[in-house]
């Protein structure tokens, strides 16, 4: 069992899109705008918050389409889509490089 706990908490290098909520082993894959180092538990904990953001995305959708003019939930909506991006840039943060730790930082969202 030793063994597979090493393999488990080894880091290798991801590259993420928040964008396109992607998390990629290759980087020529398609277009990333930055770069982690993630064992297999880190990795799915962040693949857990863009799944959870995609639902949020469809959550929004249905309810714009139903709701139109719009209700009080839309801000309650909103906050909620927010509160999950910043836990993925929190969580990018942690895991990421130099580069983009920098890059996080500049942008001011944590």
């Amino acid at each position: 069992m030793k063994g597979d706990e090493a393999v488990s908490s080894e880091r290798k290098p991801y590259y993420v899109s928040v964008q396109a909520g992607q998390i990629l082993e290759d980087p020529q894959a398609a277009a990333y705008e930055l770069e982690i180092l993630a064992n297999e538990e880190e990795y799915t904990r962040l693949r857990e918050q863009f799944d959870e953001l995609a639902s949020m995305d469809e959550a929004q959708a249905f309810h714009f389409v139903s709701h139109p003019y719009g209700s009080a939930s839309e801000m309650e909506m909103n906050n909620g889509y927010d509160e999950i991006i910043k836990r993925i840039y929190k969580q990018i943060y942690e895991y990421g490089t130099e580069t983009t730790r920098q890059h996080i930082d500049k942008m001011q969202l944590l």
